[in-house]
Formats: structure tokens, sequence, C-alpha cells
């Protein structure tokens, strides 16, 4: 009798060949900075919003020294709107260091790949496997629920046993020869066929030797133990408007959006209007004894992020003479398409008629 593992890895492949009509722009690229970009772009990011900023990417800089070459401002610019900004100057650091460290050409080995900057075990494994097929089996969000539903397996994938156990496995289960091919065999059965709601059971090639399926399982597999605990802010942004320009200002904090543009910010503990948040301490910093006139006030804004809802609102005030705002940089206001925002402030802008593409 055909083992399970067996079972899997040969029904996986057979399925790939006859019946996976997934299609994305970067499927079967074997050029390593074609996949790295692919692979950190969909990081936290759905493929049908990361597919146009990869082909972008791709037209802008189409060798990895090109991207390294790049001005960072012009380089976030073009990531503008896909959040994680971490990513974006992590990839800098890394196309600078295969510039610098392999004149250029992508390193071929699985551990000189993971030690770029912003590169982990899976994105490491996916670049080993699809450019240079070496045998490491990719571990997503994909992988862990198909492997956890067809093996009823019901340790945490967030917990340090979970992810040695999973890793054991995928790796017992990878097909001599044939990572590339098994790699986005696994992944794309995930995405289309083993779905996290409403999979398509009855379709599965998987179905007969599914622990999940056979033990109504599969709506509590996979098992995960850490809830995500979601932060709220309030952003007060205000557009202070001199001689026909604004002032923003980069965020270098180690927070959120880091390396960004924003307009002068004062974050409250809840929501506020202007007029209680005129009698604030950070309002009367801003503004001393400098006249001012309210011009408008927006209605609100909101941004979700993975741990954090952000709530803005936006106020346009004029002045007649330019404040003291050391941190701030006078901006005209048909220049301000030249800076990267994050996507609450672009959503604010694109909303006023200002396109920033």
């Amino acid at each position: 009798m055909i083992s399970a593992p067996q079972f899997f890895t040969e029904k996986l492949l057979e399925w790939t060949r006859e019946a996976n009509t997934r299609n994305m722009p970067w499927k079967g690229e074997k050029d390593p900075y074609k996949i790295w970009l692919s692979e950190i772009i969909l990081q936290q990011t759905r493929v049908e919003q990361g597919w146009s900023y990869y082909e972008r990417f791709i037209r802008q800089y189409p060798t990895v020294t090109q991207l390294a070459a790049a001005p960072e401002e012009e380089v976030f610019r073009l990531w503008q709107g896909l959040g994680y900004y971490a990513r974006c100057k992590n990839m800098l650091s890394a196309a600078r260091e295969i510039t610098q460290t392999y004149n250029g050409r992508f390193p071929d080995q699985y551990l000189q790949i993971k030690a770029l900057k912003g590169i982990g075990s899976y994105t490491a494994a996916a670049i080993a496997s699809f450019a240079f097929n070496l045998p490491y089996a990719v571990l997503d969000g994909n992988v862990f629920r198909v492997l956890s539903r067809y093996f009823g397996i019901d340790t945490p994938i967030d917990s340090t046993a979970g992810k040695k156990e999973f890793d054991k496995l995928a790796q017992e289960l990878l097909p001599a020869n044939l990572s590339a091919r098994y790699n986005q065999s696994i992944m794309d059965f995930g995405a289309v066929v083993c779905k996290p709601r409403q999979p398509l059971c009855d379709d599965c090639p998987l179905q007969k030797k599914c622990v999940a399926y056979h033990q109504q399982l599969i709506s509590l597999l996979p098992v995960k133990t850490k809830k995500l605990q979601i932060k709220k802010r309030y952003f007060n942004y205000l557009l202070v408007n001199y001689q026909q320009g604004t002032y923003i200002r980069k965020r270098t904090a180690n927070d959120i959006w880091q390396n960004l543009h924003e307009f002068i910010l004062i974050e409250t503990a809840g929501p506020t209007d202007i007029t209680a948040l005129q009698q604030s301490d950070d309002f009367k910093k801003i503004f001393g004894k400098t006249p001012f006139e309210i011009d408008r006030v927006s209605a609100p804004f909101k941004q979700q992020l993975t741990h954090q809802t952000i709530h803005s609102q936006f106020i346009t005030l004029l002045v007649q003479q330019a404040p003291a705002l050391p941190e701030y940089t006078l901006v005209a206001a048909n220049r301000l398409h030249q800076y990267a925002f994050p996507k609450t402030i672009t959503t604010f802008l694109e909303s006023n008629h200002l396109q920033l593409f």
C-alpha cells in the first residue's frame, strides 16, 4: 500500500501537471533577482496587489545592480502603497550588499542567501529552490495549512515545537531533484484548493488520505496559539499652508512608516476635535504666537495595519508668517508628488485631487 507521504507528494505533482492553472508573472522564473523581488513584495501582501508593483520594479530596475544604484527616495516612491516599508529598506540594503560583496551576482548558496538583509528561512528556501533547484522546502502560510490538514497535525504553527516539526516534515516530503516544482505546487495548492475558508475538499486529489477531511477537522487546522493584539492610534495631521507650500518631514524614528514623509503630526491618546487640539501643549508649541486661520478639517481616515489601526484627520491651516518648525521642510504643493507618503496620506491627497502617481 502506498504510504501517506508518498501519496501526498505524487498526487501534488500530478495535480500541478494536470490541473494547476494559477498564473503569476514570476512563476517558473529562474532569475534569482526577480524571484527575490517577488518574494519581498509578497511578504504580507496579496498576490493581486503585489503583481503590478513587481512589474513596475522590473521595468524600472531590471537588474540588482540597477536597484542598488537607485536613489533611496525614488525606490520608496515606487514602493509607496505596499506598506511594511522596512521591507523596502532591507531590500535596498541587500541589493547593495549583493553588488558590493558578490559583484552584482546573486549568491547561489542557501546560507549566503539567508544572510542577506531582510531574508529569512522561507525566502531563502524559495530563492534557493526556484533559482538553483537546491533541496530546501518552503514553509509559508499555505504550506503550513496543507501539511497540518493532510497529516492532522495540531501542534501550533507559531510555536517553536511546531516550526521544528513542520520544517522536518516539509524536508522529508521534498522529492529529489524536483524541489522547485514541488515547492511551487504545494504553495499553489494551498492558495487555490486547500484554502483557509471554503476549501475545495470535494475536488481535492488528496482527500483520500487527508486526516482533517476524514476526522472533520478542516476548520480547526492549522492551530495558532497567539492572538493578535491590535493597537489604536490617533494621528492629527496639520497642513500648514505658507506661500503656496506646506510643511513635511521624513519619519526617522523606530516606528511605522520609517523613511516616509508626513505633514506636521500631533498624536493623541484618542479621537479629538480641532478645539481641544488647539488647547494641547503640542499645538501651542508648534504655533506659539504665530497667527493662523483654520481653513478646513477633513473627514476621518482609517488605515488598518497588521498590529495597529491608524485613525487620522487632516486639518488645513493658513499662516501669513512662517512658524518655527526646525524638523520640517517647506515644500511647494506642486512638488509633493516627488515624496513618498504612507497610504493614509496618499488617500487624503488623492481625495483632494492631488494625484501622486
